[in-house]
């Protein structure tokens, strides 16, 4: 073999060698970067550390979408008024819940059957009215929430001197108008594009008084109220009768006449209610507030047959206290009162009243000059000052 062979033999092998090097290097390398990928993999998912990385990381975990929007209470699939949630329940503490006026309940499930007996006999169908729920939010909510188009009535409350909101959406409004028209029983078909006609607005104006009526007998047991239809918009900009920010309830009822029906929704701000507020927080029909009749009669018949100590004080004047202490059996105090003189009644040291002194039945007794009265003194009574 040449020396070229040689020579070219010996560079091989030290490329080779040189190669091999490089390559455990750069395996060692990768080994340290796969394991603090790793570390941070694992810090990310929640799982449990790999190759002995830092194990404060496997503690810590990131918030997927849906966690993130249950914190802060919404739901993309499903907005609902009523949610309460997150941090969408501490924006609307300060609203007042319809739950701490229960009489409200039991006022418009009272309604739900008037209505639906009126209602029968307005349509001369067969109607099923039904109370959906009752939620309290603010009032601009509200208006941004309705489904246009829609009728809305404003009616004022006479004796509590405020307006209050019906809302009658559209599938509601054109099954009345065919009902009444003596449509055929089909589901009512919804035009859209237009203005209610007049006929329409009519129709649909008295069917909001039939509402109002039997409202009216809703509310008689718990506070007699007058309501008055004043107009029907179709644009709920024209129907604001409060501030957006102002806190309502909403009551929502559902009315069927077999493959028709739809909506209503009647809106009570809560100046309006204010002044039967105090009769809104019954537990019942009839709840008295701050006075108990039984503990009342109770306390009477105790303080009737109560014994009180009574003093008539004769004459009262001034004594130096030497000449009390050296008195003697026999000694006289000359009094300054005569016997027409008034004398002073009185209990525990209180002056209650004046009188003269008397007999009756062979008793000394005592003749009010006037009534009791905590104001009765010593000037009241002539020589005494």
């Amino acid at each position: 073999m040449s020396n070229e062979d040689l020579d070219q033999d010996a560079m091989a092998a030290a490329w080779g060698a040189a190669l091999d090097d490089t390559d455990e290097i750069e395996a060692e390398s990768f080994d340290g970067l796969d394991s603090e990928m790793a570390a941070q993999w694992a810090a990310m998912v929640g799982e449990p550390d790999v190759d002995g990385a830092s194990e404060k990381a496997g503690n810590e975990r990131i918030l997927n979408q849906d966690e993130i929007d249950s914190l802060l209470g919404f739901d993309l699939d499903e907005r609902s008024l009523n949610d309460t949630s997150g941090l969408r329940a501490i924006i609307n503490s300060a609203m007042v819940s319809y739950e701490r006026l229960p009489m409200l309940e039991v006022v418009y499930d009272r309604l739900v059957r008037l209505l639906t007996t009126s209602l029968r006999n307005f349509t001369s169908d067969n109607v099923e009215v039904s109370l959906d729920n009752i939620t309290s939010m603010r009032f601009g909510d509200y208006l941004n929430s309705i489904p246009l188009p829609a009728m809305l009535a404003v009616y004022r409350a006479v004796q509590w001197d405020n307006l209050a909101l019906i809302t009658i959406d559209s599938g509601l409004i054109y099954g009345i108008v065919d009902i009444l028209l003596g449509g055929r029983s089909s589901p009512a078909v919804r035009v859209e594009g237009r203005p209610y006609t007049t006929i329409e607005t009519t129709l649909v104006s008295r069917m909001v008084e039939v509402i109002l009526k039997d409202s009216e007998t809703a509310f008689q047991p718990l506070s007699p109220v007058k309501f008055e239809l004043e107009r029907l918009e179709t644009n709920p900009r024209f129907a604001t009768i409060a501030r957006p920010a102002n806190a309502a309830i909403l009551v929502r009822l559902r009315i069927d006449m077999e493959d028709r029906g739809g909506r209503v929704e009647i809106l009570l701000p809560y100046s309006t209610i204010e002044p039967i507020r105090h009769l809104l927080l019954q537990g019942f029909m009839g709840e008295k507030f701050g006075r108990d009749p039984i503990w009342e009669g109770h306390l009477a018949n105790e303080i009737w047959n109560t014994e009180v100590p009574i003093d008539v004080v004769l004459d009262e004047f001034e004594v130096p206290l030497g000449r009390i202490l050296n008195l003697k059996v026999g000694e006289t105090l000359p009094m300054t009162r005569g016997k027409d003189d008034a004398v002073v009644l009185k209990s525990s040291g209180i002056n209650l009243s004046r009188g003269f002194v008397g007999q009756s039945n062979g008793k000394v007794a005592l003749k009010l000059k006037s009534g009791l009265s905590r104001d009765v003194g010593k000037a009241d009574i002539p020589g005494i000052g």
